[in-house]
């Protein structure tokens, strides 16, 4: 079974930014959705070096310094914001795992969870 969640709105994400969402109420962020333009790429906030690691070292900070890599703030691992691919760092080769994300005609971001 599936539902689908509204996150936000597409212009509550700054241009080159990233932010984190907790859609299914864990009281942690299990997703993020990174913005370029006026393209979106979310993807599972896991670390794919460690099954159960968060990338950011606070909220929201999902990028390098220059906005140009999702960044593992734990292994320091790069991994490009397009495909999720690990560029640099011990997970070199593997991916984030991206979740779809529905940019709607009212504005909104959704995405599909699958139970």
């Amino acid at each position: 079974m599936s539902k689908r969640v509204r996150l936000c709105r597409e212009d509550d994400i700054p241009d080159f930014c990233a932010q984190g969402f907790d859609p299914e109420r864990h009281g942690f962020d299990t997703i993020f959705v990174v913005r370029q333009d006026r393209d979106y790429f979310a993807y599972a906030d896991v670390c794919p070096h460690y099954g159960d690691t968060s990338l950011p070292w606070k909220k929201d900070e999902y990028l390098d310094a220059a906005g140009d890599n999702i960044v593992c703030a734990a292994h320091g691992a790069l991994f490009n914001i397009r495909s999720g691919l690990c560029t640099s760092g011990p997970c070199k080769g593997e991916s984030l795992r991206p979740i779809p994300v529905i940019c709607e005609a009212d504005g909104y971001l959704w995405i599909t969870l699958e139970d």
